[in-house]
């Protein structure tokens, strides 16, 4: 199967799902994501400031470029005037700096908590009493220019579903507990090998790259 019939059938069924795609774009050429631009895609995930600020320059402006990686606090202002969803918020640190640098820019910037759910320790988040914190924080404190959307969290790097399934799961419990659907909250959860259960567990948004793209060369 050709990556453009990958993605029309991925987005099909995640369309039918309500689920919205972000397709993982890091280090594919910009060809690569005009053609899946042309195929209607707007959404698009980075996680290189850099690289991510060369690709808005060149590509369409009506793209939501999102930024999916660990974001250092000195990054945030190259990014701040046009990215559509920080996605990996992890310290009280950066949201005052995302908060900062939107103020300059004059935006609201909106951004999701990153929760730590999988086993390894290389994963970035809060664990639950730190979100509990940070999102009382956000509610004494008032901060002007970002906007809590929901959580975000990457499962186990693993072949074990049921562990990913719980992980997920667990996700989704502190969502319910945090935000709603009818606000259109977010909850970004899923990647290619394992967005299907993530949407069985309640994720809305999930980030896909290898099976949208395939290799680098797929769209050449």
């Amino acid at each position: 199967m050709s990556s453009q019939n990958q993605f029309i059938q991925i987005r099909s069924a995640l369309d039918a799902d309500a689920v919205r795609l972000v397709a993982v774009s890091k280090v594919q050429p910009v060809k690569a994501i005009i053609q899946l631009y042309e195929l209607g895609q707007r959404d698009f995930g980075e996680n290189y400031v850099q690289e991510l600020v060369d690709k808005f320059q060149q590509l369409p402006k009506d793209i939501r470029w999102h930024f999916i990686g660990h974001l250092q606090t000195n990054k945030v202002k190259f990014i701040a005037p046009f990215i559509h969803l920080i996605q990996g918020v992890d310290s009280l640190k950066l949201l005052k700096e995302i908060n900062k640098q939107a103020a300059r820019s004059q935006r609201v910037i909106s951004v999701l908590l990153q929760v730590h759910i999988a086993e390894e320790e290389t994963k970035f988040g809060f664990n639950e009493d730190e979100l509990h914190e940070i999102i009382n924080y956000v509610h004494v404190e008032k901060p002007g220019n970002v906007d809590i959307k929901g959580l975000m969290g990457m499962g186990s790097f693993s072949s074990d579903n049921e562990k990913i399934r719980q992980e997920f799961k667990k996700l989704k419990g502190l969502w319910d507990q945090y935000f709603s659907k009818e606000n259109e909250h977010i909850l970004s959860m899923g990647m290619s090998s394992d967005y299907n259960i993530a949407i069985e567990e309640g994720s809305n948004m999930v980030r896909i790259g290898s099976l949208l793209f395939g290799s680098r060369n797929a769209f050449k």
